[in-house]
């Protein structure tokens, strides 16, 4: 299943071959939707930051393997549409590769989507494909930074804040954002998350908000740790 991106402007000149289960290199694709290495992009200003995160989530979910739109929770229209608009380039999609999630990860995708919808502002088309592609990636094992393919948690925070403000604003003790959304979902469905009231008394203090340490998944550093032999 072949997927790829022909470009219609000056960035990426040439197309980019995203095939079902033969993922590539993340750092190959950011660097063919935006003209930068992933590490050396310039995200001062909001539409440049905009971008980054888009060329980011976009490529580290097509290092995955199965599906891309599967990977970032949109569906072939939304990603088309995304593509066209950040980085003017034209997507072409096969009419099968629709969502393959299993049922009880798509009502989990579907519950944090409604969380970060309800904070959204302002509400626009973007930022609903963020929402969705944010909620998807959460899904993944790693710390959501990671899974979503940023350099570094302070990138994450800025899109939360930037994007999500109102749910940002309630973070205020700067909970690991995976947790602090989860722990959200559980109280909206009735459920304790936790097993003692006051954090600082937890035994797993740590693990709501130590440290978020990690290579991302765009370093070459670490693409290179990932090949065979490395």
């Amino acid at each position: 299943m072949n997927i790829r991106v022909i470009p219609d402007c000056e960035v990426a000149k040439t197309p980019i071959g995203l095939a079902e289960r033969e993922p590539v290199d993340p750092t190959d694709v950011y660097r063919r939707l935006t003209g930068f290495a992933p590490l050396a992009a310039s995200i001062d200003a909001d539409a440049d930051f905009d971008r980054h995160i888009f060329a980011c989530i976009i490529s580290v979910a097509a290092s995955e393997a199965g599906a891309l739109t599967e990977g970032l929770g949109l569906s072939p229209e939304n990603l088309e549409a995304l593509i066209s608009k950040f980085f003017g380039a034209h997507l072409s999609l096969p009419p099968e590769d629709r969502p393959t999630a299993g049922a009880s990860d798509l009502e989990e995708s579907e519950m944090v989507r409604e969380i970060l919808l309800e904070n959204l502002s302002p509400r626009n088309p973007e930022g609903e494909w963020l929402a969705a592609m944010i909620a998807r990636r959460a899904l993944e094992p790693n710390h959501l930074w990671e899974d979503l393919g940023l350099r570094n948690r302070s990138e994450l925070t800025r899109l939360m804040e930037r994007r999500f403000a109102s749910l940002a604003a309630r973070n205020e003790k700067n909970m690991r954002w995976k947790r602090f959304i989860y722990r959200l979902m559980c109280e909206n469905d009735g459920f304790v998350m936790c097993a003692t009231p006051i954090c600082s008394n937890c035994a797993d203090y740590r693990g709501c908000f130590g440290e978020e340490e990690g290579i991302s998944r765009l370093s070459s550093d670490r693409s290179r740790k990932s090949m065979p032999g490395a």
